[in-house]
């Protein structure tokens, strides 16, 4: 049973003795918020969960059958999540992936998580640049396996900003992704992260960039969030122009909406409000930020607490407990100035 344990995959379980568990208990509790050692960190939804255990064991067919389903349906927003998901476990542990591309090479499934899988892999190089190009085939194979599928563009986007690659290519890139799913969530993320970096500090132009997609967007599309996003990226840069606290308090407005329309405790809209909190914070909106931590419950996320610090479960569980006690006697928000954490300079 120990050596299954070590395989399964990355969400982590907060670590704290007992007697510190006890005691912090009964306040959270009172707060309406779990326990510190309930917290966990990138917690799989209930259909994602069991493949990932599966190819911790070895077995690839519930990671198959599981992006097969979301291919079928068009579920694009999931098949995105999942893919990103399955590459990052193979990246750790490939044999079951090795099997999977073994047995169904040509499968359009395997094509987009290899195609994944590659990036990651070049991203993490010191010579990302010339590994990045050395890729593209595999990409270009995932998009022609199928065209309706927009996750191979959101991958060629972020390919396109690792290569540093022109504003003409992005833009070619940019309108292949919107033909197939115009309110794609993943893509205007890639979208984004392009733009601020190769607008680095014109963080008005980003919001506008996010503002259009999320008024364009229906209520209930992720892309709602994006604005939420643009707020991060300016209150973690300190660079460039101010921008002005009534846009990220709509930015924030908007989120929380979106927020509300996604059952409470519940995995998948999970970053989203994490990122959400931040922003809350940052603004000292702090009643609302308790509101959204208490939808969030136990479900901590890398992305945004793994930009600001190497341990991202134990900064959100600090930042709750900021939360949970009330304001504190800091200086007035003022813009582009931290929450007294250090930003990482990647956002991939």
């Amino acid at each position: 049973m120990v050596g299954t344990m070590a395989l399964l995959p990355p969400f982590i379980r907060a670590s704290r003795t007992s007697r510190t568990a006890r005691n912090a208990a009964a306040p959270h509790s009172a707060a309406g918020l779990p326990a510190d050692d309930e917290v966990l960190l990138d917690v799989p939804d209930d259909r994602l969960g069991p493949a990932l255990v599966a190819a911790g064991l070895g077995a690839y067919a519930p990671a198959a059958q599981l992006m097969a389903r979301t291919r079928e349906r068009a579920e694009w927003e999931y098949r995105d999540r999942y893919a990103t998901r399955l590459a990052a476990f193979a990246h750790s542990r490939s044999e079951w992936f090795e099997e999977w591309c073994a047995a169904a090479p040509r499968d359009p499934d395997v094509l987009l998580v290899a195609a994944q899988l590659a990036v990651d892999r070049a991203w993490r190089s010191p010579a990302r640049a010339e590994l990045l190009r050395e890729v593209s085939p595999l990409i270009t194979a995932a998009a022609q396996s199928d065209v309706r599928d927009p996750v191979p563009w959101r991958i060629a986007l972020d390919h396109a900003r690792g290569t540093r690659a022109g504003h003409k290519y992005f833009g070619e890139l940019w309108s292949a992704a919107v033909r197939r799913a115009p309110h794609h969530y993943g893509c205007h993320v890639a979208a984004k992260r392009y733009l601020a970096e190769s607008w680095h500090g014109s963080h008005r132009e980003c919001f506008d960039f996010a503002d259009r997609a999320a008024q364009d967007a229906p209520a209930g599309s992720l892309v709602q969030a994006l604005p939420t996003r643009a707020a991060f990226a300016y209150l973690t840069d300190g660079c460039g122009p101010e921008v002005p606290r009534e846009r990220l308090d709509a930015a924030a407005d908007r989120a929380i909406a979106l927020s509300a329309r996604f059952p409470s405790v519940d995995p998948w809209p999970a970053e989203i409000r994490n990122v959400l909190t931040y922003v809350l914070v940052r603004l000292d909106r702090h009643d609302d930020a308790l509101a959204q931590l208490r939808l969030i419950g136990p479900y901590a996320t890398s992305f945004p607490w793994g930009r600001l610090s190497d341990d991202p479960l134990g900064h959100f569980l600090a930042v709750r407990e900021e939360v949970r006690s009330g304001p504190s006697e800091r200086p007035p928000w003022r813009p582009g100035i931290g929450h007294g954490e250090r930003a990482h300079s990647t956002d991939h």
